[in-house]
């Protein structure tokens, strides 16, 4: 018996746009096949309740793909990773080792979840006003075809990549108004389709204009127009269901994770409504849309993130959770009221954009080396200090991701939890019910960890627990706001901690920065003037036979010279004369010109062999670091 056999009637044209009729099961073995038929790809026998609900090695080796053998080897690769830390679907262990190939692994996803599976080609037409249903961006977004769709039962049949991407369904339901069927098809051929009848039509940027365009001359979205804060509630709600809203928001997610954005503002003005993301630490502005739509676009990222849209006198914050090209992104929302509406701004958490690795950092050598040493200590406190933006949490995700073994226990605490990482028993702030850091490290010290990690220590009580922490024979990570790891030491005084309790606990300081990395399609040599080299407190003998890059501006980098960011380190470990030095409340100055006799690079001499590199220019060194005149 062939599996999930189906039978697509080609005969009337009509009939191949229904989606119940065109994957209808066949009640017999005839039937014709079209571009668009079942597919007996599972292999071997069986029905979709057999292979419901079981484990996907079980359907692999029901469906004839693999032997018993040969799953249990992946599942020993499996737990081999899992305990150096890096997780991967045993689906995709079994392609990796050449068992089976990407199409098996979506059949048997599909089985599992009681999907229907159909053969597609590549050759496989779909009409136009099927396509039209979905627009490029959410097709982009959500990597589904469109197949079919019936008028009547006001049902849409869409391919998946992934069955079980279910998010993406409810949002195709709700972005659509149809009841969604999906099917599954060889995720290879669905690529090609998309990139065939969704692909190179225009960029986003003049997609985003011609939807601002529509938007603007809505009629029911110009009722917003000097309203001020007398709206009624349903019709808020009506304007944040808007299909014109959910797609001009759809693509302006899409376009700014394309460019590797950090955050997206948008940002309410008297006159105008400004968007705005931030790439590489620089704002860029995008085609604002009307005044007016400030309201609605507001309150569908409201919903997005199930905040209360009837709320628009309090901050609120919130989580969206999303896939974009195959890659989890979760997006922090943060709603402020201002003085012309309410100003949102969402942090993007691309984990797919993201390389939580010490070795992909940018450390030196020698620093890595160091590095490894301090957070390979038994106990003790070890700090990660910037600014806000400058990379603490990657670097200290970094650290835990290389100490996340089975035989450690590590607990964190944050505020915000940036990333879920398995392994870690991660813990989110909530001062309104009373669990602060202090409050979450008290009950810590009795949850049996090794390692511990305190995501900011903002007061004496979170200070005085994390040193209690290390005392008892845990490592303690944290971070802090200071200028350079040698101010690190006047700020915890300053928070009310005793010497005597620093110099018996800490370790080591990581201070760090960020710089923008010169772009590597454009970059060319150029000569600096005296005055930049004057900014560094250099000579032009002092650089004799160096060369030096800039930008000149391309499309690979939106014509700003820059692509991505390049890590500035400055580490000072702790001995015995430092810790001399602070009990006897030496000033920072002194601490500084002591750790770079024992050899501490500073951020700025991190800086000028990044220049000398050709990794970054001087205007990004002297923005960044502090001068040492």
């Amino acid at each position: 018996m062939a599996f999930f056999r189906r039978s697509a009637n080609n005969d009337n044209p009509e009939k191949s746009l229904r989606a119940d009729e065109a994957f209808k099961p066949a009640s017999g073995s005839g039937g014709s096949t079209g571009a668009a038929r079942a597919s007996t790809s599972g292999g071997g026998e069986g029905s979709s309740s057999e292979y419901k609900g079981r484990r996907i090695g079980r359907v692999l080796t029901k469906m004839g793909k693999v032997t018993r053998e040969q799953v249990h080897e992946a599942l020993e690769l499996q737990q081999q990773q899992a305990r150096k830390g890096q997780r991967k679907l045993i689906g995709q262990l079994m392609v990796e080792l050449g068992f089976i190939k990407e199409a098996d692994v979506a059949a048997a996803l599909a089985a599992q979840s009681g999907m229907d599976i159909i053969e597609l080609k590549a050759d496989h037409d779909i009409p136009e006003d099927v396509r039209a249903i979905l627009q490029p961006e959410s097709v982009q977004q959500y990597q589904v075809l469109p197949l079919a769709f019936n008028k009547n039962k006001r049902t849409l049949t869409v391919a998946m990549r992934d069955p079980g991407n279910i998010r993406a369904l409810d949002d195709l339901r709700l972005l659509t108004n149809y009841e969604i069927k999906p099917v599954v098809a060889d995720p290879g051929v669905i690529d090609q389709l998309i990139a065939k009848f969704y692909g190179a039509k225009q960029d986003e940027a003049e997609s985003l204009k011609n939807l601002i365009g529509e938007l603007s001359s809505d009629e029911q979205l110009e009722e917003f127009k000097g309203r001020g804060e007398s709206i009624d509630l349903d019709q808020l709600m009506q304007a944040a269901d808007d299909n014109k809203v959910k797609r001009l928001l759809n693509l302006v997610l899409m376009q700014a994770i394309k460019d590797r954005a950090s955050d997206i503002h948008f940002e309410p003005f008297e006159d105008e409504f400004k968007m705005r993301y931030r790439i590489d630490g620089v704002l860029y502005e995008m085609v604002p849309p009307p005044k007016h739509l400030a309201m609605p676009i507001v309150s569908r990222v409201k919903v997005m993130a199930n905040l209360n849209i009837g709320e628009r006198r309090m901050p609120q914050d919130g989580r969206i959770e999303l896939t974009i090209d195959k890659r989890p992104v979760d997006l922090r929302v943060a709603v402020l009221p201002t003085m012309y509406g309410e100003s949102v701004v969402m942090r993007v958490l691309d984990r797919g954009n993201v390389a939580l690795d010490l070795d992909k950092l940018g450390l030196r050598p020698d620093d890595a080396d160091m590095f490894r040493q301090l957070i390979g200590k038994p106990n003790g406190i070890v700090i990660v200090t910037g600014p806000t933006g400058s990379g603490k949490t990657t670097t200290l995700y970094s650290a835990l991701r290389e100490l996340n073994t089975i035989d450690t226990k590590i607990l964190t605490v944050e505020d915000p939890v940036e990333y879920d990482i398995d392994g870690l028993c991660q813990v989110q702030v909530r001062s309104e019910v009373g669990l602060t850091f202090a409050a979450a490290l008290r009950s810590f010290l009795r949850q049996d960890p090794d390692i511990i990690l305190v995501g900011e220590t903002r007061d004496i009580e979170t200070a005085q627990i994390a040193v209690q922490a290390s005392l008892t024979g845990h490592l303690v990570f944290t971070t802090l706001h200071t200028n350079d790891a040698p101010s690190s030491i006047a700020r915890l005084l300053d928070l009310g901690l005793e010497p005597f309790l620093i110099t018996a606990t800490l370790e080591g300081i990581l201070a760090q920065r960020l710089v923008r990395r010169i772009c590597p399609k454009c970059k060319k040599a150029y000569v600096p003037t005296e005055e930049q080299l004057m900014e560094l407190a250099l000579l032009p003998d002092d650089v004799q036979g160096r060369e030096f890059y800039h930008g000149s501006g391309c499309e690979n980098c939106n014509n700003s010279g820059y692509r991505g960011r390049l890590g500035l380190y400055e580490i000072m470990v702790l001995d015995d004369d430092m810790r001399e030095m602070i009990m006897q409340h030496a000033s920072t100055q002194l601490l500084r010109n002591e750790a770079r006799k024992r050899g501490m690079r500073t951020l700025r001499q991190g800086g000028l062999m990044a220049i000398y590199d050709g990794m970054t220019t001087i205007d990004e060194v002297v923005k960044e670091t502090l001068s040492e005149a």
